[in-house]
């Protein structure tokens, strides 16, 4: 396939696909698009599974991938209109109900006391990305800071087990968190974060993204698989296109992850979808071991903007 066909191929695909591609590849940014991902496939499936109590599953975090916490996420990545009143709604309600001792968003009644700071990351990012009144994420905000490791990412084994070098898959989805709050235009200890960020991202360019800063050896071949949704986890794919959203420019310490990125790409120019996480979800959106248009458009935008 050539590259009309794939981009022809991918507007195809559900309305939250077509929506980016337009906007990430085609340079269109169409409204009423992104207003339809609200009422049509995969988002109006994710909506329509909101309880009356406006949480999905049984509770925020519970169970794992059909819980109110994944559910955001997934719809945050959807790019479903970050004024839809239903969703602020559920995000206000764990607002009110689920903040720790810590500052943080607290799990379940029995971890009242700390906070995940790699679900802190997530929460921040999809309550900035469906604008969150600023004031209400400043506990959040400050739980995260605390959680700096001496390394400049995170650990959200720190707490738990007093871990002493940063997770990628927790400094991941806490700079998601921070490149999205200062996007939204939020502006409370920006400085603070603006440095959080530039060493969380360092932590990750000095691992070449996925490679021991020690032995040069891979740090964990799960790292290389790209399913979707990624969850909490950590991959290339993932880091690759977090580093196109905050617009950073070309770092030779990605050409490792660049290569294996190019390495999975088929000979149509499609990327397959890897094995999901395992764990109940609402629905399935592509199938493992088949061209995917999640994998062929994040990769696609990672390659436009990278050259």
């Amino acid at each position: 396939m050539n590259k009309q066909e794939i981009i022809e191929w991918l507007i195809k695909g559900d309305v939250s696909i077509q929506y980016q591609v337009q906007r990430d590849l085609l340079g269109n940014n169409i409204g009423e698009l992104q207003e339809r991902i609200a009422n049509e496939g995969w988002g109006k499936r994710y909506l329509s599974n909101r309880k009356s109590n406006g949480h999905w599953g049984m509770a925020f975090y519970q169970p794992k991938w059909i819980s109110t916490h994944y559910t955001l996420l997934d719809l945050r990545n959807l790019n479903l209109h970050p004024d839809n009143c239903n969703v602020k709604n559920t995000i206000d309600l764990v607002i009110e109900s689920q903040i720790a001792k810590d500052g943080g968003i607290q799990l379940g009644p029995s971890t009242h006391e700390h906070s995940d700071v790699c679900v802190n990351g997530m929460f921040l990012n999809y309550a900035s990305y469906f604008k969150t009144g600023e004031q209400k994420l400043h506990s959040v905000i400050d739980s995260i800071l605390a959680e700096i490791m001496p390394d400049g990412g995170f650990n959200c084994m720190n707490k738990r087990s007093g871990a002493t070098h940063s997770s990628l898959h927790t400094t991941l989805s806490v700079l998601e968190g921070i490149t999205e709050f200062l996007k939204a235009g939020y502006t409370y200890r920006i400085t603070e974060l603006e440095k959080a960020r530039e060493s969380a991202e360092e932590f990750i360019l000095l691992h070449q993204l996925f490679l021991s800063d020690k032995t040069g050896k891979i740090i964990r071949k799960e790292f290389l698989k790209i399913p979707y949704p990624y969850r909490w986890k950590y991959d290339i794919l993932r880091a690759l296109d977090y580093f196109q959203y905050s617009g950073r420019k070309r770092d030779n310490r990605m050409e490792a992850a660049m290569d294996e990125l190019l390495k999975k790409r088929k000979t149509d120019g499609r990327w397959n979808l890897q094995a999901a996480h395992p764990g109940k979800v609402h629905f399935e959106m592509e199938k493992a071991g088949k061209p995917s248009r999640w994998n062929t458009l994040r990769a696609l935008r990672v390659l436009k903007h990278f050259g």
